[in-house]
């Protein structure tokens, strides 16, 4: 593993001169809170190596060579995210397996699926869930980790021929810009919806109130224990607390068995301070907007052209557009159809 700026630098010259580079990450998502990028997994040629990002190394050497490179991604919209979060990190271009076996017509297109598929390769799923940031690796996690991207390359190749095969190749470039794009933008949570846990859409203003503080207390205690919010308080606990301020209900009751006294005393501090909330948050009011009996009439066309299209290609009709977007479309073409990416619009035209 690649831990030290020394084995960094003597690392670089071998990507430099690779003519592809394969890329996985791992992360601690079940394990911390916040999550951390914990590891890179890099493939090119004969070459298989792990990069740790926990480390006290300098990486900006390592991602101005990655900009160098077209990408050899699976499911990359997750992995864009964590390397633009935690490394500044856009790459210049990507070929995204996933997204080639969708618009290929793949069923099972996940990265063991399509190991075993076109490769005749069974890869292990144990250690997926595993704690990466935890130092060292087991020879079984550094393996499983490895083969993320180890394969991508064959992988990468036989897609490849057969989108090109299908005339495709335009869509999957077109795609998986957009995916960058899409993958990339920085978007600051929303402060009225970012408490507003499953379930709450049936809870009325004072519960929100709650419900609010609550979820501001189990934010605290996460950061605290570096532990997933979920660890602390599961959403369903928390709706069912907030109603059971509102009604009386002793909390006691509700609150689960293995919480500490510490802990039951802040839910029932946030509780207090949610009750005493002079102005609660409304509930969340979707008004749809009637569609007038043109509008419909040319819904109906979209989906049966893109629903023909989808049989005939044998793709997903979601990847063409999804049902909101044809709304959009049919309420106004034009202001609308610049979501749409140009093949996409190219068989919603036809």
């Amino acid at each position: 593993m690649i831990d030290t700026d020394q084995k960094l630098e003597a690392f670089l010259p071998r990507l430099r001169a690779a003519e592809w580079v394969a890329l996985d990450t791992e992360a601690d998502s079940l394990h911390a809170y916040p999550e951390k990028l914990c590891l890179l997994q890099l493939s090119f040629a004969s070459v298989d190596e792990l990069v740790d990002p926990l480390a006290a190394m300098k990486l900006v050497p390592l991602f101005a060579e990655f900009q160098r490179h077209e990408m050899l991604m699976h499911g990359a919209d997750y992995d864009l995210r964590l390397l633009l979060r935690h490394c500044d990190f856009v790459p210049t271009a990507i070929f995204d397996t996933m997204l080639a076996a969708r618009l290929l017509g793949f069923a099972q297109f996940g990265l063991t699926s399509l190991v075993a598929q076109l490769l005749d390769v069974k890869l292990e799923k144990g250690p997926q869930k595993a704690n990466w940031a935890r130092r060292p690796l087991t020879p079984r996690m550094e393996a499983y980790a490895l083969n993320d991207s180890h394969y991508l390359k064959p992988l990468a190749d036989i897609l490849r021929a057969q989108l090109t095969e299908k005339g495709r190749l335009p869509w999957h470039r077109e795609s998986c810009a957009r995916l960058i794009a899409d993958s990339t933008q920085i978007q600051s949570p929303d402060p009225d919806l970012q408490w507003r846990v499953k379930g709450s859409h049936q809870l009325r203003p004072g519960e929100l109130a709650v419900l609010r503080e609550l979820w501001h207390w189990r934010e605290a205690e996460a950061i605290a224990a570096n532990k997933p919010p979920f660890f602390v308080l599961s959403p369903d606990v928390m709706v069912n607390l907030a109603v059971a301020a509102l009604t009386g209900r002793s909390l006691e009751e509700v609150m689960p068995r293995h919480l500490s006294p510490r802990r039951r005393r802040g839910i029932s501090k946030a509780t207090e301070k949610g009750l005493a909330v002079e102005q609660p948050p409304s509930p969340l009011r979707h008004h749809t907007r009637r569609q007038s009996e043109a509008e419909r009439k040319r819904l109906r066309e979209l989906i049966r052209r893109r629903d023909q299209s989808a049989a005939e290609l044998a793709l997903d009709p979601t990847l063409i557009a999804s049902r909101s977007t044809l709304i959009e479309l049919a309420q106004d073409w034009e202001n609308h159809q610049g979501n749409l990416m140009q093949w996409q619009r190219a068989l919603l035209q036809a």
